[in-house]
């Protein structure tokens, strides 16, 4: 990731519009992931889906770790988890902006991390707006919670079922 590639931009939390002339870096990514991501959900062990989801993140994934499938992504690369973690059945990380869950953290079914967004003026929606996400030790985020861009959840905390985190 070159310092001027549009991922590099995004993690830097530059926004960018859908017609800048590298947003077809993001579809080429988007299509990797979706392939392997293909394998992981009818993967038929947690390791097997560990190391799929490394070659998704882009580095390994520690044998402490734990994720149930499915499981999805938009990119995957940007992606960092810890040891010791545990992500349930159905959760979903948009990632573009950076999502970072440190050691110890439990995720239950159903959750959203998205460290995306759009602008809500018209004539600037379709631009993405990123900012990273980060789950902080020991952690459990309960089911079907949904954690929006810029969230830092800290250290012990715990995310109601159902909660949706948007500071």
């Amino acid at each position: 990731m070159g310092k001027n590639s549009i991922f590099h931009r995004l993690r830097k939390g530059e926004i960018i519009p859908m017609d800048d002339p590298d947003y077809s870096e993001i579809r080429e990514a988007v299509n990797q992931t979706l392939k392997l991501s293909a394998r992981l959900n009818v993967a038929s062990d947690v390791d097997e889906i560990r190391e799929i989801l490394s070659r998704i993140i882009g580095s390994p994934v520690d044998a402490s770790t734990t994720v149930f499938a499915p499981f999805h992504t938009n990119i995957g690369r940007n992606i960092v988890l810890g040891k010791r973690v545990f992500i349930n059945h159905a959760c979903s990380f948009l990632d573009l902006g950076g999502i970072t869950i440190e050691d110890d953290v439990m995720i239950g079914p159903r959750v959203n991390i998205t460290s995306e967004n759009h602008p809500v003026d018209i004539p600037t929606r379709k631009s993405m707006v990123p900012a990273e996400v980060i789950i902080r030790n020991n952690a459990w985020i309960g089911a079907g919670a949904t954690i929006l861009p810029g969230v830092t959840v800290g250290s012990n905390s715990v995310v109601a079922a159902g909660a949706l985190v948007n500071k």
